[in-house]
């Protein structure tokens, strides 16, 4: 059984403030923990409830086990319909990504996408066609936020995600960078080469001016149709997509 404050603390994870004050965040559900017991994070503690069977996730010794009642469990979740399991995970301290580290491959970069749902996708999405990083604005939701990761499933324990401020981060890069833009080239006729960034923009406004300026080629995915715009995880799905076309050519 867990104290009050136990209880308070752990709930207010699902705030950013206290997840940087803290240096935590949670995860939910053992689909997903298993895949960051499988990654460079560190899981500090899992609570379960008695129904839970620990063993499928084939935890090492280092990692604290807490057997939970279920109301406690409840209290602790963001989910309307809680998972019998939570892990409490160190949020990690990984240095800036190097001009270097990113040659070589492609890699995101989000400028002000403010969706949870939208980010912990695109996430998703990266893991699945084998993109490694994204790089983020400082203004993009919060990486560890509850919605962002259940979202991500699992993803997150995969891809690279940081949040820079792209004005001074960006020119630093010397790689090709193609923004999603409207009046561009045309995606399906673009030579991406074999590496680069790929700049997504706010849900709302696209990509701002300043980081517009600092976009070599745009890309404009072709409307056939007369629907006013594309989700961003649908245009960065198509994006990554199209990118691997090329690579395997």
């Amino acid at each position: 059984m867990l104290s009050k404050s136990q209880i308070n603390s752990l709930k207010s994870l699902q705030q950013k403030k206290f997840r940087r004050e803290q240096g935590f965040f949670l995860v939910e559900g053992g689909k997903s923990i298993i895949e960051f017991t499988n990654s460079p994070y560190q899981i500090e503690t899992v609570y379960h409830t008695p129904a839970f069977d620990s063993k499928v996730l084939k935890l090492s010794q280092k990692i604290n086990l807490c057997e939970i009642s279920v109301n406690d469990l409840e209290k602790i979740s963001s989910l309307k319909t809680p998972q019998e399991v939570i892990a409490r995970i160190k949020i990690p301290d990984w240095p800036l990504l190097t001009p270097a580290e990113l040659q070589g491959q492609f890699s995101l970069v989000l400028d002000g996408v403010q969706d949870p749902g939208n980010l912990g996708t695109i996430i998703r999405i990266a893991d699945w066609f084998g993109i490694g990083n994204i790089i983020c604005s400082e203004d993009t939701v919060d990486t560890y936020n509850p919605k962002v990761v259940q979202a991500s499933m699992g993803s997150l324990a995969r891809v690279k995600v940081q949040q820079v401020n792209l004005s001074e981060y960006l020119p630093q890069i010397k790689l090709p960078i193609f923004g999603a833009l409207l009046n561009g080239s045309n995606i399906y006729d673009t030579d991406f080469g074999r590496e680069g960034l790929i700049v997504m923009g706010n849900e709302g406004n696209g990509i701002r001016p300043e980081i517009e300026k600092l976009v070599g080629q745009s890309v404009t995915i072709p409307r056939l149709g007369k629907a006013e715009s594309l989700n961003v995880s649908i245009a960065s799905a198509l994006f990554c997509a199209e990118i691997t076309r090329n690579t395997k050519k």
